[in-house]
C-alpha cells in the first residue's frame, strides 16, 4: 500500500478513508491552497513547471465508446482516422518539442490496445525519440504483459493510463472497458519498470465525491503514479458530453490541490482545458500545486495555449520551465 500520510505542521495526516479526503475538498479555499501550497514546497521547487509535448501518432478509429472522446468511431465529431504516423514525421516533431523548451515528449494511439504488428514501430519511436535526450511517454490503450515488457525494454519511461474518473461513475462515461481493466494495465506498467502517467477528468457530469473517490484510489495504488494530469473536459460536437453543465473553475482548482496533497510526491499536470482557461485560473492551479503542463498548440486533436502564450504567463508569474534531463532510461 503507498504511503499517502502528508506531514502537516510536523503532525501526519491520514487520507485513507473517502470522508477524510471530502473533508478536503469542503475547506474554504484559501485554507485548502495554503494547504496544499505547504505539501508542494516541501517536496518540489515552487517556482518551476515541468512542459512535455504531446503528438497524435494515430488520430481516429477507436474502438471504445469514452462519452468525452472525439477519436472515437462511434461518434460522429468530423475527425477523419488515420493510420500511424510514420517514423520520419514523429522525429521532427520530437525535435522541435525539445529546441521549444519540451523535457518529456508524449505520443498518443487512438487504440483500444496496440496490435503486434504495430509493436515494432512503436519501440523504434521509442527509441529514436530517446536518441534525442528527450523523456518518453506513451498512451496507447491497454497492454499485455509481453507489450509492457517491450516497451520497456525500448527505453519507454512513462505509460499514460488514465481512471478518468471514480469506480462508480465510469459506467455512465465508459462501456467498452472496465475500471478494472484500467487498473491491471496500470499494473503491467509498475511491473514491466515503468513510470505511470494516471489521473482522471474534471465537469463530466460526476459529483465531487467522484473526484474524491478517484484521488483516492489513485493514493492506494501499490506506488503513487510518477505523473498525475487533471484534465478539465473539453467538450466537442458530437460527443455525449456536448452540453454538459461546465465545472466551475474554483471545483477544478479544488481538485488540483487535493490531488497535490494526497499525492504529495506526483508531478500534477494542469493537462486539457488550458485553452478555456483564463490567465488567473492558471495561476490558482499552480499555487494549488500544479507543476506540469503540456507545450504546444493542441493535445491530439483539441486546443491548446502555444508555447510563447504560456513562457509570457510563467515570466510574469516569476515561474521557470523546468530544465530538460537527460532521458530516465537507457534503450536496451
Amino acid at each position: 500500500m503507498a504511503d499517502y500520510n502528508v506531514i502537516s505542521g510536523g503532525m501526519k495526516e491520514d487520507y485513507s478513508q473517502l470522508p477524510q479526503v471530502m473533508a478536503l475538498f469542503a475547506l474554504p479555499f484559501n485554507d485548502l491552497l495554503f494547504k496544499a501550497q505547504q505539501v508542494h514546497r516541501q517536496h518540489w521547487d515552487a517556482n518551476s513547471v515541468q512542459a512535455s509535448t504531446l503528438l497524435s501518432i494515430k488520430t481516429g478509429g477507436c474502438a471504445e465508446d469514452c462519452s468525452y472522446c472525439p477519436q472515437s468511431a462511434k461518434y460522429d465529431t468530423g475527425l477523419k482516422a488515420s493510420k500511424l504516423m510514420p517514423l520520419d514525421e514523429v522525429i521532427t516533431a520530437a525535435k522541435n518539442a525539445k529546441a521549444a523548451g519540451a523535457s518529456r515528449f508524449c505520443m498518443g494511439a487512438a487504440w483500444r490496445e496496440p496490435k503486434e504488428r504495430d509493436m515494432p514501430a512503436v519501440t523504434e519511436m521509442i527509441r529514436e525519440v530517446k536518441a534525442l535526450g528527450l523523456e518518453t511517454c506513451m498512451t496507447l490503450g491497454m497492454l499485455s504483459d509481453k507489450q509492457a515488457d517491450d516497451l520497456s525494454e525500448a527505453g519507454l519511461d512513462y505509460y499514460n493510463h488514465n481512471l478518468d474518473t471514480s469506480p462508480e461513475f465510469y459506467g455512465n462515461i465508459i462501456t467498452t472497458r472496465t475500471y478494472q481493466e484500467r487498473l491491471d494495465t496500470l499494473e503491467r506498467v509498475a511491473n514491466a519498470g515503468m513510470k505511470t502517467c494516471c489521473g482522471g477528468i474534471v465537469g463530466m457530469g460526476e459529483k465531487i465525491e467522484d473526484r474524491a473517490k478517484m484521488l483516492q484510489v489513485l493514493s492506494q495504488l501499490p506506488k503513487h503514479p510518477e505523473s498525475v494530469p487533471i484534465n478539465m473536459l473539453v467538450q466537442v460536437e458530437g460527443t455525449p458530453l456536448k452540453g454538459v453543465q461546465a465545472v466551475d473553475i474554483f471545483d477544478f482548482i479544488r481538485t488540483i490541490a487535493v490531488a497535490r496533497i494526497l499525492l504529495p510526491k506526483s508531478y500534477v499536470r494542469l493537462s486539457a482545458g488550458r485553452e478555456q482557461m483564463s490567465d488567473e485560473a492558471q495561476a490558482l492551479c499552480f499555487l494549488a500545486g500544479a507543476n506540469s503542463i503540456f507545450y504546444g498548440e493542441k493535445l491530439l486533436t483539441t486546443a491548446n495555449p502555444g508555447k510563447d502564450k504560456d513562457l509570457e504567463l510563467l515570466e510574469r508569474l516569476g515561474m521557470h520551465v523546468e530544465a530538460p534531463v537527460h532521458a530516465l532510461k537507457v534503450a536496451s
